[in-house]
């Protein structure tokens, strides 16, 4: 859910014309097989298998996760919920971050500069789950100091962090 600290500070990966391709494919269709990977980006199938492992082995790829629509689950309703804490110690923040990813219905967790410190994204069932969510785990804990609210009214998906012109496709 969060990045760990060694992200936060690797360095970045060398990536050729044809890793970026790879990584922009994968990001439009996660599920694609190695075959049509490797027929997208014009190399064999055993050389796009270990530039796969290679890139996972470095990190570069995190994993593959389904993206699951949450409304689909009754889970209608998302809020983006900033939360402040009251002091900064290493304890405090660390004891927030494990309730931050232990609290239900959390999609995504950021720890934020700014005037507030964390920032979560959240999918509820209703208004009244929302309620206590809030109630219940946030303003309860011993270090939050603030927290506010805002209400999804509409997601949407972004281009991707791979440059759409790395992908060489054959469509």
């Amino acid at each position: 859910m969060l990045d760990s600290p060694l992200s936060q500070n690797a360095r970045p990966a060398s990536l050729d014309s044809v890793d970026l391709s790879m990584l922009a494919e994968l990001e439009r269709n996660g599920r694609i097989t190695n075959a049509a990977l490797a027929a997208h980006v014009g190399i064999a199938e055993s050389t796009c298998t270990q530039r796969l492992r290679s890139l996972r082995d470095r990190g570069v790829i995190r994993g593959f996760r389904a993206d699951i629509d949450p409304a689909a689950l009754g889970l209608t309703l998302q809020a983006l919920i900033t939360v402040r804490l009251g002091t900064h110690g290493r304890e405090q923040v660390r004891g927030f971050e494990a309730t931050a990813r232990s609290l239900p219905n959390v999609l995504t967790a950021f720890h934020v500069a700014g005037a507030d410190d964390y920032l979560l994204h959240v999918a509820v069932a209703s208004a009244g789950a929302l309620r206590e969510l809030v109630l219940e785990h946030l303003t309860t804990h011993p270090h939050v100091r603030h927290v506010e609210t805002q209400l999804v009214f509409e997601v949407l998906e972004g281009t991707g962090i791979v440059p759409r012109g790395a992908a060489r496709s054959t469509d």
